[in-house]
């Protein structure tokens, strides 16, 4: 006999922790959608061709291809592969279709991603990834990325997963200054990979591996300082960029561009305790060519990133010669959930199945039946016995399945035209009109009652 196990590196749930995490799903679509984005699906599986644009890199190392078996016959090498991003897929899909298009084309994508992780603890071979892009053509009004972090502020507001932090910064502005020091080339990138381990390794430490990339003393101890820069709120994080010495033209074009994004964020009302000018962020900085994103949870930074994204100057060179400036983000929400989950912050939900309908005896059967049809009627999601048995068991079973009120109606209650609801979160219960039981449930479920 094959034992039944969920593959490594899958998070599989149970029914009431699917609720939770469709929960989630869904506030992350509506707010999207709030904001004027519109959706969009692309294949699980696109041309290697189409994936495979560069070489080297561990996400390409990760692919899993796709072979049908007439081509593993004839030994045919695998032309299709599993997505392992969304942003490759973009890429394609806007080259193909950009004449059908409006642009700046405001996208948001809510799919599973494919990567061949080798199986551990909070990471996962198959994901969910909820993303949002602005595309322009040839151009893109710097405004849309005071508009990312205003989305990124209403969607973890709406999650209440706790206070966060949207951390900002330019990829312009870390590269004139650095440069200003003298760091260019591979040497800024290796630096850059360093100062992203501030947060989890010992500052000595950090401090010792740029020395040891050849950083004298006085280049460490001044580069430390700039990116230890975290500034709250719009107007500080203005005066701090007013501040800086910007001698290199990227570092002030660096300057003005965040001058913009946080004029904006003011003026789109994100409060100031969301977001902060941040210098110390480097990651993504060599694949980034203006603003940068990241959002922590201020209660939980062990949990490191939950939201990230930025500017780039050209989506899909590969693919077209038009001009493709965007900016977005990524949520990935699996991993999301399952830290959540593992700190304690969300737990089992209830299931969408609102009302369950028990029988008490043979008789009752289709009565329970016309009364389940009413309901869901009634636009209220409802289960019912298929078997008259125990009340207990019936009971046991409703709660089991999520169900947050069970109907009662015995001999007693249908010689009055009644039926007694029990509400399984709260334990309470009342009575109702057998004919009325529609609205009162709607009402109930409408104000939230508990």
């Amino acid at each position: 006999m094959i034992p039944p196990r969920t593959p490594p590196g899958i998070l599989e749930l149970l029914p009431a922790e699917q609720a939770t995490f469709r929960r989630m799903l869904d506030t992350v679509r509506t707010t999207y959608e709030r904001f004027g984005f519109v959706e969009i699906e692309t294949p699980v599986f696109e041309r290697t061709e189409v994936l495979l644009t560069k070489t080297g890199g561990e996400t390409e190392r990760q692919i899993y291809f796709v072979q049908s078996t007439g081509s593993m016959d004839s030994d045919a090498a695998p032309d299709l592969a599993l997505r392992f991003d969304l942003t490759v897929p973009l890429a394609r899909y806007v080259a193909e279709h950009q004449n059908d298009l409006a642009f700046p084309f405001k996208r948001y994508q809510i799919q599973r991603v494919y990567r061949g992780e080798r199986p551990q603890r909070g990471r996962f071979r198959e994901f969910y990834q909820c993303d949002i892009d602005v595309i322009g053509r040839e151009s893109l009004n710097l405004r849309h990325d005071a508009e990312v972090p205003a989305v990124i502020e209403d969607v973890f507001s709406r999650l209440e997963v706790g206070s966060f932090t949207i951390r900002i910064n330019n990829r312009l502005l870390m590269a004139g200054l650095l440069g200003q020091l003298g760091i260019e080339g591979d040497l800024q990138a290796a630096v850059l990979r360093e100062v992203d381990k501030l947060d989890k390794r010992d500052p000595d430490e950090v401090e010792a591996a740029l020395v040891g990339l050849g950083l004298s003393q006085g280049d460490v101890v001044a580069l430390l300082g700039l990116v230890g820069t975290r500034v709250r709120g719009a107007d500080d994080a203005i005066a701090s960029l007013g501040s800086l010495e910007a001698k290199d033209d990227r570092a002030r074009r660096g300057v003005a561009d965040l001058r913009v994004v946080f004029e904006t964020l003011a003026e789109l009302g994100v409060p100031d305790h969301a977001y902060a000018l941040d210098l110390g962020i480097a990651r993504g900085l060599e694949y980034y060519t203006g603003t940068v994103y990241e959002t922590t949870l201020d209660a939980h930074p062990e949990i490191g990133s939950v939201c990230s994204g930025g500017r780039y100057d050209d989506l899909a060179s590969l693919y077209t010669n038009t001009r493709l400036p965007g900016v977005g983000i990524s949520i990935g929400l699996t991993r999301l959930y399952w830290q959540l989950r593992e700190a304690g912050l969300v737990g089992a939900g209830s299931t969408s199945v609102a009302a369950y309908v028990t029988v008490m005896d043979d008789e009752s059967l289709n009565s329970a039946l016309r009364l389940a049809t009413s309901l869901r009627a009634a636009g209220i999601n409802t289960d019912v016995a298929s078997e008259a048995g125990r009340l207990g068991k019936q009971l046991k079973y409703a709660d089991r399945i999520g169900a947050r009120y069970a109907i009662i109606a015995g001999e007693d209650e249908r010689s009055r035209g009644a039926v007694t609801v029990k509400d399984l979160l709260v334990g309470d219960q009342f009575e109702s009109a057998a004919d009325e039981l529609a609205d009162s449930l709607n009402r109930r479920i409408q104000s939230g009652a508990s």
